[in-house]
């Protein structure tokens, strides 16, 4: 990686970027997964309505949340109170709001969970970026990385 603060920035850029790109792509599965899921342990077959919404909230999702992403990727790394994890638990919204609204009943959830995460009712947000997709593992580990050597080169004591 590089030393200069500036090629470490322009660095992280291309590493957020690929972060949202691979975000936006899996969201919408994501959020199918979730409902189908979710639906399908409750035993609650989804009606065409409820059917039609899992789609239009996985379309929303991937372009909402990963909007806030691009966002939050935008802002320079000393301002940024979220991490990109953070943003992409806001997802949770879209398939709790299809289950609710197909009657699926909320599980059971331990303390933390509930503490933590309180709209969560059926237990969704990642714990991981392969939570959401395997295939986002890799970019959000390279981004944190990325984000902790421009940190590094930021504020290094050139005393030492």
């Amino acid at each position: 990686m590089a030393e200069d603060p500036r090629e470490a920035e322009e660095a992280l850029g291309r590493h957020g970027e690929e972060l949202a790109s691979v975000a936006e792509e899996v969201l919408g599965d994501w959020v199918r997964r979730c409902v189908h899921a979710r639906a399908g342990q409750a035993g609650v077959e989804l009606s065409q309505e409820s059917l039609a919404a899992t789609e239009q909230a996985a379309e929303l999702a991937a372009g909402e949340v990963g909007a806030e992403l691009r966002n939050l990727l935008a802002i320079d790394i000393d301002q940024q109170r979220r991490s990109p994890l953070e943003v992409l638990r806001t997802a949770v919204r879209y398939p709790t709001a299809v289950l609710r609204h197909a009657g699926v009943p909320p599980v059971e959830r331990d303390e933390f969970s509930v503490r933590g995460f309180p709209e969560d009712d059926y237990d969704l947000s990642p714990a991981s970026f392969a939570d959401v997709a395997p295939e986002l593992h890799e970019p959000g580990i390279v981004w944190g990385a990325a984000k902790a050597h421009l940190h590094m080169a930021r504020h290094r004591d050139p005393l030492r």
